[in-house]
């Protein structure tokens, strides 16, 4: 719990909304006020003050002062202008955690000019405590901060550190756009259910929990999954009759190559901060 922690979201987007919204569901941020958030759109501040009980400002340094952690959730295109506005404005003891795109912690800290910084990249499934972060912080970081780092992505899923930073890249384009890969491939799933002729609700259903299954197994088997591909796919049957289609339409070069563009778009934002 980081108890008497003040919190400010630069940003209340969809990300920030549902990292804070996690915060608060798991009592590790205990009360809404030790909570503000900065964000351009009255709308938008109203809509989370209304929701959740949060203190809101359109005023970037205003939301710094006396927080003892700036999680910066800002899109890549304005992070040059918010890091321009909070330079030298953070307090010098403050945890900065920054889930944007492609910034880099040199980037980061010269930006702000403050040497506390914590790069991730979580997913979407942080809404729902599933999420997948992967993180690195500079050696200005204290345990204490590291710490603190950790029990705020622990209550949005699994965390994992790395000391080179360049994985972040590489976390953004599988487990972060990953996810809007594996939706395509459930949609597409679904829509075959429904020209076979189950319902909507029923092929949606058939398909996430034979998805949920599939991982699970993995999980628990710990085996490759062409082993467990092969478990499933006898001779001449219908997953080998299905399987080889998969195959001919090139569908592991469609992934990889999904996967790949999606790395250098992200290292042409890191570019572009």
């Amino acid at each position: 719990m980081l108890e008497d922690l003040q919190i400010a979201f630069i940003g209340g987007g969809t990300m920030g909304e549902m990292i804070m919204a996690r915060l608060l569901s798991t009592k590790i941020v205990p009360k809404p006020d030790l909570i503000i958030v900065s964000d351009p759109v009255s709308a938008r501040c109203l809509h989370l003050e209304s929701e959740y009980g949060v203190s809101t400002t359109t005023c970037n340094i205003e939301a710094v002062v006396g927080a003892s952690i700036v999680i910066l959730a800002v899109k890549p295109q304005v992070l040059a202008e918010v890091l321009a506005i909070l330079k030298g404005k953070i307090s010098p003891d403050a945890l900065v955690i920054s889930i944007v795109s492609g910034a880099s912690i040199p980037y980061l800290c010269e930006g702000l000019n403050h040497p506390a910084v914590v790069r991730t990249m979580p997913n979407i499934a942080v809404q729902v405590g599933h999420g997948t972060t992967v993180w690195s912080a500079s050696s200005s970081v204290t345990e204490i901060q590291r710490s603190h780092t950790q029990v705020i992505l622990q209550a949005l899923g699994k965390e994992f550190p790395t000391q080179n930073e360049h994985y972040l890249d590489m976390a953004t384009a599988l487990s972060s756009a990953g996810t809007g890969f594996i939706f395509l491939y459930i949609e597409a799933m679904i829509d075959a259910g429904v020209q076979m002729g189950l319902t909507r609700t029923q092929a949606q259903e058939l398909t996430l929990h034979t998805i949920a299954g599939s991982v699970e197994l993995m999980f628990q088997t710990d085996e490759h999954p062409a082993v467990l591909r092969n478990k499933v796919t006898s001779p001449g049957g219908v997953t080998a009759v299905g399987l080889y289609e998969l195959e001919k339409g090139g569908m592991r070069t469609l992934i990889s190559n999904a996967v790949l563009a999606a790395l250098s778009r992200t290292q042409q934002l890191g570019t572009g901060v």
